[in-house]
């Protein structure tokens, strides 16, 4: 049993370590959350992207009114449900002239280590108005099971490593977005991009500035994800199947992934069913680490029987990357910076390719995604695009590359070529 002594010397000093040790934190873009405090706010999304600062923000906003909790402090050992209104008397005693206040924000991190949390949340939310939010990285956090649990109080909100303008606002670089963009200061925006693109948006491998110790980092995370997320959370059984998946999916990113050329190319080499393969997959999904893209089809059929397109959740997570993998790490950081943008993301493949088809609502926008538009894959990118553009009645559509830019007009629609590095920054 946890007594109101331990209590009120956590909130102290959970209230004074970011008070007084955050220096700093950058204000993440996309964050809306519901004015009413009648829905509990949950912040998912893969470990070490920045929910916690997150949430260490929202305090350091309101921190005469807040109460910011870890769960996985170990002074809260035993943390059962009936201890969290003994942890809210301690609240209100250390701050007894709030009592009444309507402006009460409570800040959760981890919380799905206490079991049977989301009663007393939505209590808090429904009867006696107080501001929850929540942030944990476990699979139980995902919105189909976080609304079904908060029985409709559940706003989720997934966050993801920094973009790349969070990253430009992190290094805290002085010039002006004009400057950096056309100005002489280019090269610079450029070189940044370049690092964003190789080491990713992770938040403190951002601020990181030896290579050593990026690789050192991410090493870190990569096991910490496959244990902790994979391991131990799904209770694996079969390591060897789950090595060479791992190693295949964050190998091949920005390609197809097929489970049955998978079974058939590994079976002999590894026992294991088609049923396991299946449900090791769906564990990488729901640990958030990557994102399956089903063809475009109104059929259900034929996204059933055409492979996925992968993406990862970070490009620092990439293996094996090559100096020839710089048009696929382009790709997944653009698959990332559409689905912070909130889209609904496919691929198409008719005749040609098209490699990112997105949709919001009725709207429709095509992608194809290279390095480099040259004399080997002009036409074949072009033709990608025409296609996909005339299957959704389109008129115009998008060509990223790292450094070109141009407008052409082709089989009556405008195709605009951009860098890459501007149209990401551009994006504030």
């Amino acid at each position: 049993m946890i007594n109101n002594s331990v209590f009120k010397e956590i909130i102290l000093s959970n209230e004074n370590f970011i008070s007084n040790d955050i220096k700093k934190t950058i204000p993440r873009e996309g964050l809306v959350f519901p004015e009413r405090p009648n829905k509990v706010n949950v912040l998912y999304g893969v470990r070490r992207a920045g929910k916690t600062f997150i949430l260490y923000q929202i305090f350091l906003e309101n921190a005469d009114t807040s109460m910011y909790i870890d769960f996985e402090d170990e002074r809260l050992e035993g943390f059962e449900l009936t201890d969290f209104d003994k942890l809210k008397d301690a609240f209100y005693e250390l701050k007894p002239q709030h009592i009444n206040s309507k402006d009460i924000i409570f800040l959760f991190d981890e919380i799905q280590v206490v079991k049977g949390w989301e009663k007393f949340c939505r209590r808090m939310v429904e009867r006696e108005g107080i501001k929850v939010f929540v942030a944990g990285s476990a699979s139980e956090m995902l919105p189909p099971s976080i609304h079904k649990a908060l029985r409709g109080r559940a706003w989720s909100t997934q966050i993801f490593p920094f973009s790349f303008h969070e990253y430009i606002l992190s290094r805290e670089i002085k010039y002006s977005k004009d400057e950096l963009i056309y100005g002489k200061y280019k090269p610079i925006l450029k070189n940044h991009f370049l690092d964003y693109l190789q080491w990713g948006g992770f938040p403190e491998v951002v601020l990181l500035n030896s290579e050593f110790e990026k690789r050192k980092v991410l090493r870190e995370y990569m096991e910490a994800m496959y244990f902790r997320d994979l391991v131990e959370k799904f209770d694996i059984k079969n390591i060897p199947l789950l090595e060479k998946l791992f190693n295949v999916l964050f190998s091949s990113f920005s390609a197809k992934f097929s489970a049955n050329s998978f079974y058939r190319k590994f079976d002999r080499e590894i026992p294991f069913s088609k049923d396991l393969l299946y449900e090791y997959y769906n564990h990488f999904q729901s640990s958030q680490l990557i994102f399956p893209v089903d063809i475009f089809s109104n059929s259900e059929f034929v996204r059933a029987r055409n492979p996925n397109k992968i993406y990862l959740i970070d490009n620092g997570l990439a293996k094996r990357v090559r100096s020839q993998d710089r048009g696929r790490l382009l790709e997944n950081t653009v698959f990332l910076e559409l689905k912070r943008r909130g889209k609904e993301l496919f691929y198409f493949k008719n005749d040609n390719e098209c490699d990112l088809v997105t949709k919001r609502g009725d709207n429709f926008s095509v992608f194809q995604v290279t390095w480099e538009l040259n004399e080997n894959n002009r036409t074949r990118e072009i033709n990608g695009l025409i296609e996909a553009c005339k299957y959704l009645g389109l008129n115009k559509g998008t060509i990223l590359t790292y450094d070109m830019e141009d407008k052409i007009n082709e089989a009556g629609l405008m195709i605009e070529i951009q860098p890459a590095w501007s149209w990401f920054y551009q994006r504030s």
